[in-house]
């Protein structure tokens, strides 16, 4: 991974940041009639710079070029005094795939929690994404929960 570089997202890599987005939100089927609103797209990116947001982004970067994104928030739990943190989102393009960029960003999510002395890192993916599930499987432990959701009606 010689030159790789993870780091916080600036605004200045909106213009690079955004086909990532797009890429892993078309990824879980959020395209076309399912596309997430503009607006989701905008308050998200905004929520990374917002410092009363627990919300943050990291990307990796080769040469000035974005490979991949992570966004990773803080929220309090019931079981403990410390705060979570929940991954929520990675995305590597599909030419960086299988050079590291995944385990690069999750391991900078590691360090986030570690400089602030947290107990865990925990995150989701789904029951198909076999590619990224070999990866997990090597750097964290499955936790045996099941999600369970309902939409509800706005």
């Amino acid at each position: 991974m010689s030159g790789l570089v993870v780091r916080p997202a600036t605004r200045a890599d909106y213009d690079q940041w955004l086909p990532l987005w797009d890429g892993y939100n078309e990824f879980y089927g959020r395209s076309g009639d399912t596309a997430l609103a503009p607006e989701i797209t905008a308050a998200t990116w905004e929520r990374f710079f917002d410092p009363y947001e627990p919300m943050f982004a990291l990307v990796a970067e080769r040469d000035g070029a974005l490979l991949g994104l992570t966004h990773y928030l803080f929220h309090r739990s019931t079981t403990s005094l410390l705060p979570s943190l929940y991954l929520q989102d990675l995305f590597t393009s599909a030419e960086a795939r299988g050079q590291g960029v995944g385990r690069a960003l999750i391991e900078a999510v590691y360090r986030a929690a570690r400089e602030r002395s947290l107990p865990r890192v925990y995150w989701l993916t789904h029951e198909t994404n076999e590619t990224a599930m070999a990866l997990y499987d090597r750097i964290a432990d499955k936790s045996g929960f099941l999600v369970y959701r309902k939409q509800l009606p706005a």
